[in-house]
This record gives C-alpha cells, structure tokens and sequence, in this order.
C-alpha cells in the first residue's frame, strides 16, 4: 500500500518548552532536530515514490529548519521544494495580549496555511505550532480544492487527522482491551483514506502489528476530548454525529461528521520556567493489568521500530475524486 502524504505530529506542550530551552542556547535553534536525521532517511525515497511531507517539527523556527532541510536535500542531489508555515509565535506580542515574562507563546494555527504551501509546489512543508489534525487536514484542502465554507468536508478530515495523529494509538496503542490485540510484532502506523466528501477509511499496513476496528478507533477518537464539539481554528467538529463501522479486517470507515463554524478564538499555549521536574510514567490502563505490564517489560528490554524512528508519524491517503 502507498499513500500520498507522510505526515508527522513532532509538538506537545512540553516539546515547545524544550524547543524554548534549545533557542535560549542557540537562537537559530527551536525546531525538532531528529526531524532533520529523519527526512534525511526518507526523502529520496519519499520524492522517487511521489510522497509529500507534512509536520509540524518547525517548533519556534520554522524558517531555520526549512534551510537545514534544504541544505539536506543538497547534499543528497535532490531538488526538493521545501516550504514552512509561520505566524503561530506570538513572543513578540506577550505584553500586549497580557502574557506576561513567558517563555513560548504560541496559537495553534490551522490547515489553510499548509494546503496553500502545497498548491505552491512544496514536496515538504514544515510549521510551527498548529493543530495537531491540521497536517492532514491541509493535504486534504489543497488535494480537494475545499474552501473555508466546506464545513462538512474540514470536519470529516479533522476527524481522520485527530485519529492518525498519534501514530499507534489508533492501532490498539490507546485501547484497553488487551487481549484483542496482536502485539507480538510493533503495531503498524495508521493511514487515513479520505475521501472527497470528508469520509475516511482508517487503516493500516498487512504484517504490522495491532489491529484497527471500531473499538480501536473510537479509543482514539476520545482521546484528548472534552466536549462533543472539537474546537479547531478552521471548523468546530461534531464528534456526536459520525458513524463508524468495520468494512473488512484493519479497515474502518467513519461517515457524517458534520462541521459547524470555528469559535472567534483560537488556543495559544504559554509556557514559563518555573524550576525544576523529574519524573517517570509507566502508564498502563484498562482491564489486564498484570499481561500488560509483563508484555511492556518484554518489550522495553530490546530496540523497537518505527515507520520514521521516534516521530509521531503516520500516513494519509488522498482518495482520488
């Protein structure tokens, strides 16, 4: 199976305040570095099968890391266009907007950005922070020729980028029910197929491990969610209005997200230094316990793999019109 758009999730919270600490040494730091080693691993691959590349590891620097990409690029002989998405870093704003001494200020961006790099030509586009479904919500506008007022549409691919963008967590990662789960290989990255209307098959590689059904999905789904309505800078979601259902093994399609218009606001995330934290979570849920934990310390005793080493990486598909 191939797919149109490698997309990866690089920014927590926490990553941005590292990113933060990185620049206060090196102000042409604050991007994710391993991003760099990895396109360094794929690109010549990704631009012989026609894959375009999607993150958001620009972190505080977009632009810095675009050039590093490029100078990539060079050294392999590859004559990649490379774009980068900015206007989330509102540092130089912080007295106005009453933040205070803060040492990241960031807004969590939408997808238009991304799909209007794409149109431009970009094979690889790095942001900063924006939302995490925006790296596939922003293929799927410049594939689909979605505007603003397709609300429909935005929704359903928020729904398959919200899936996806943990990498394995849609794969029975997040999901409870251990024993349904074939963990004996690394579980497979999911792929979002998505439609022109907005639907989307979830699914997964043959001969990776994990599975994908509706109950791992829908673990997914939940995930980081307050309300039925998932606010977002491009469409507010109605999470209560989709359908899933398993239409063949690792296979899972999800229907009739309906879309309502952004809230006027959008989310900035601040972070500050306030000291000092160390700390160590293992962190095991749902029923099984015990086959867990000893299934997880098999695990954490040899090497693991991953489709692009430590990203949180997964694939989408273009479905074509």
């Amino acid at each position: 199976m191939s797919f149109d758009y490698l997309t990866g999730d690089d920014l927590a919270e926490l990553t941005m305040l590292i990113l933060g600490r990185d620049q206060m040494k090196d102000e042409q730091l604050g991007y994710a570095r391993t991003f760099v080693k990895q396109v360094a691993d794929c690109l010549g691959l990704a631009q012989e099968r026609g894959v375009k590349i999607v993150a958001n590891a620009g972190g505080l620097n977009p632009a810095a890391l675009a050039v590093k990409l490029r100078e990539v690029a060079a050294s392999q002989g590859l004559d990649v266009a490379i774009a980068h998405v900015e206007g989330d870093d509102l540092r130089d704003r912080s007295a106005e907007l009453g933040f205070g001494e803060v040492l990241t200020a960031n807004a969590y961006l939408g997808a238009f950005g991304i799909a209007s790099a794409l149109l431009g030509g970009a094979d690889v586009v790095v942001t900063g922070r924006v939302t995490d479904a925006s790296v596939v919500v922003g293929p799927a506008i410049a594939h689909f020729g979605w505007g603003r007022d397709d609300l429909d549409e935005l929704a359903g691919a928020v729904v398959a980028g919200h899936v996806i963008e943990c990498g394995t967590q849609a794969t029975g990662g997040n999901f409870a029910g251990f024993g349904d789960i074939d963990m004996s290989t690394s579980l497979g990255f999911p792929i979002a197929e998505i439609a022109a209307d907005g639907s989307c098959i979830i699914t997964k590689h043959d001969g990776t491990g994990g599975a994908v059904t509706v109950d791992t999905v829908t673990a997914q789904l939940v995930y980081e969610v307050g309300s039925p309505i998932y606010l977002g800078p491009d469409v507010s979601t109605r999470l209560d209005t989709m359908s899933l259902a398993q239409i063949a093994p690792d296979r899972v399609a999800i229907t009739g997200v309906v879309g309502e218009p952004p809230p006027p606001t959008v989310k900035v995330c601040l972070n500050e230094l306030g000291g000092f934290r160390n700390s160590v979570e293992f962190l095991l849920t749902g029923l099984d316990i015990p086959a867990k934990a000893e299934s997880s310390s098999s695990r954490w005793s040899r090497p693991s793999s991953a489709m692009i080493g430590p990203m949180r990486s997964s694939g989408t598909w273009i479905a074509p019109t």
